[in-house]
């Protein structure tokens, strides 16, 4: 731990929920278990008068390959974590370089520390004792293994079904960005009619946080609006868009709901019987990363892109009562384009010629209405635009705007009602653009449903039953589905990379191809206990369960490198393939059990974690968790029969781990077994 700190401290990591709740303590000392447990092995069977030192040396020197690529493999999966990009790679970079700092420091401790502090603290044992629920484990483990060896073919193919099965399930899981994070507030956008006056939308939202208060006085802490485009203009609103705050209490402190969810649900209820108003419920850093990324506020968004406007509005209203229909959907708006009031003043060409009036006075004129550049008033090397407008009095009403004179050459003063035709019309009170195209939004927020599966059906309903004229009018989706979208396509690039990595190293380690394919194996067998713990919890398929899936290909493959390499180190020293194989896996029971309980127990906290921001790592969890306990069943079952049917026939080198007498010590080498026929 003192060595990923001092990493997080050189790359400038902050202690963070992502950053050390993330970390598995059980990954951390895996290569010290399985160490500790063979020293403990070979002190116990020691029948020769060696030192302790020696058989500490020999007992390491035996899981040294194992232990050593082991935790480089799993420092090696969270690599391909740091090419994320956009908010995935902020959240889960700090996670990955902690593990690696972590795993590195475990890494050089446990080639140099753990050997000589178990050389000076484990005591000389002449028999070994095993724990009661280590013989209750070894007693229903060998008729177990007896029964796979016998019918291996059976082991295998079920194994196979099995796989099948988890591939089934996973097509069913749906899909999702991340979890959504709980943040201990609420945001509630509001939209009013166009045109609706500060005062109005004052008096409102004051009646709306005293509702709020009221109803939900142990949950809403606090409660504030905010009405319009703030003074640093970072989202521009009319004065007609509300954003409502809600900070929140303690969850122990709450008696209406039991999670943020429900809060969300029981609020979105209290306020939809308000005229004159859409609601859309969402969370305040939620809300503005959806704004700054996507530029969206929802979940899910439907950018229609084209040129004429109307068209635009219409195919917009079309397509937000299909979004509607579909199961999951909550707080759907459409952009509100329309409903300003617009003074229009049309010249009346006719008057202007019987009047002798010159069309260029007129729209001066009504320029001047707003504000009419006429020249620059220079100041030192400054330069100020001078510009000029009429008075408020004539710019109150369209009657006041009708009453203004007008010269003509001839000297007589016309109003410019008699020169133009002014009338009240409605208009866009936004036209939207991205790269030059006029845009319409409809969003929407998903709930009780995943995302994935959301856009999927909304995708296909749409491009079945909208029609969009041929030529310059597009759809497009974004929000948190654009995000997601941008992820998969990334992790299609790293998984493969992870799995190339994982198994170029086991082929370092063993340099046997069969071998190498027989560890690798762990991999999609442990993804069979991920997907399945996932289902159980009902969780779908999001990047940070990717994360764990990752993570997950580098844990599995501990425990069988530690079955094989001890099948590889009897085969060595004479042993039969079957002979090995059996002795190899009631030998590493232990080690094989001890590993995989320290990994998943490491991970059981953040599993079932309920604070602030345990969403997103819950699904991590998960599927590490899962992930170790089918691979560990894998190991222990499966794996056997996989050796005796694919693994390398070749009898591997002699293993050079084995002590040798020193000159003059009187010590007989430990005596070679004759090879016996599996």
């Amino acid at each position: 731990m003192l060595f990923a700190f001092s990493g997080m401290l050189q790359f400038g990591i902050a202690g963070s929920l992502m950053s050390l709740g993330a970390l598995d303590f059980g990954l951390v000392v895996d290569s010290a278990v399985i160490q500790i447990e063979n020293s403990v092995r070979h002190l116990a069977h020691e029948r020769r008068k060696r030192s302790v030192v020696e058989i500490v040396k020999q007992a390491v020197l035996e899981v040294r390959k194992p232990t050593m690529f082991g935790e480089l493999i799993i420092m090696l999966v969270y690599v391909p974590i740091l090419t994320l990009e956009g908010i995935e790679g902020k959240m889960f970079t700090p996670m990955a370089l902690t593990v690696i700092f972590a795993l590195a420091g475990s890494l050089v401790l446990s080639l140099t520390l753990m050997p000589v502090l178990a050389s000076l603290l484990l005591p000389r044992r002449r028999e070994e004792r095993e724990p009661l629920l280590v013989r209750l484990a070894l007693w229903s483990y060998r008729p177990a293994l007896h029964f796979v060896m016998r019918h291996r073919f059976a082991a295998i193919g079920g194994a196979v079904v099995l796989l099948g099965f988890a591939g089934i399930l996973a097509r069913g899981l749906g899909s999702e960005f991340v979890p959504k994070l709980s943040e201990g507030a609420i945001a509630v956008n509001v939209v009013r009619l166009a045109g609706t006056d500060l005062q109005e939308s004052v008096r409102y939202n004051t009646r709306m946080e005293r509702a709020l208060l009221r109803a939900f006085p142990d949950e809403v802490k606090h409660v504030w609006s905010r009405s319009g485009t703030a003074e640093v203009a970072t989202d521009p609103m009319g004065v007609e868009l509300t954003d409502i705050f809600l900070a929140l209490w303690p969850r122990e402190r709450w008696t209406r709901a039991e999670s943020q969810g429900e809060l969300v649900e029981l609020v979105q209820r209290e306020l939809r019987d308000l005229p004159g108003q859409r609601i859309a419920l969402t969370q305040p850093i939620e809300m503005r990363l959806n704004e700054m990324v996507a530029g969206v506020r929802g979940d899910v968004a439907m950018k229609l892109y084209g040129d004429d406007f109307a068209l635009l509005t219409a195919k917009a209203q079309e397509i937000g009562a299909l979004l509607g229909s579909i199961e999951g959907a909550s707080d759907l708006s459409t952009e509100q384009v329309t409903g300003q009031p617009v003074l229009e003043i049309r010249v009346d060409q006719d008057a202007l010629a019987r009047y002798g009036v010159p069309a260029r006075n007129v729209m001066d004129l009504v320029e001047s209405l707003g504000t009419k550049e006429i020249g620059e008033v220079l100041e030192g090397q400054l330069r100020f635009p001078l510009v000029i407008r009429l008075p408020d009095r004539y710019r109150t009403d369209a009657q006041a705007i009708g009453s203004i004179l007008v010269s003509t050459e001839a000297g007589q003063r016309i109003p410019l009602g008699h020169l133009a035709r002014l009338q009240e019309v409605e208009g866009p009170s936004t036209i939207s653009r991205e790269w030059g195209q006029r845009r319409v939004t409809v969003q929407v927020n998903v709930r009780d449903r995943d995302v994935g599966s959301f856009v999927e059906e909304a995708r296909r309903r749409v491009d079945r039953e909208v029609e969009l004229p041929p030529g310059r009018y597009r759809i497009e989706w974004g929000g948190q589905f654009e995000h997601m979208e941008r992820a998969r396509e990334r992790l299609l690039l790293v998984v493969p990379m992870v799995l190339a990595l994982i198994f170029g190293l086991l082929y370092v380690t063993y340099r046997d191809l069969r071998d190498s394919a027989l560890v690798f194996a762990g991999v999609p067998f442990a993804a069979v206990g991920g997907v399945t713990a996932l289902w159980c919890r009902g969780m779908p398929l999001s990047i940070s369960a990717a994360v764990g899936f990752i993570a997950l290909s580098g844990v599995a493959v501990l425990g069988e490198m530690v079955l094989v390499s001890h099948i590889r180190l009897l085969r060595a020293r004479g042993y039969g393939v079957a002979q090995a194989v059996e002795e190899a896996a009631r030998t590493r029971l232990r080690p094989v059990l001890m590993t995989a309980l320290v990994a998943a127990f490491g991970f059981v906290p953040m599993a079932l974690s309920t604070g602030m921001g345990a969403e997103v790592q819950r699904p991590l969890a998960t599927v590490v968790i899962g992930g170790v306990a089918s691979s560990t069943l894998l190991t222990l079952l499966v794996l056997p029969a996989l050796y005796l049917v694919f693994g390398s026939k070749r009898v591997p080198e002699a293993a050079t781990e084995e002590p040798q007498a020193e000159p003059g010590a009187g010590v007989a080498p430990e005596p070679r077994l004759e090879p016996i026929n599996a």
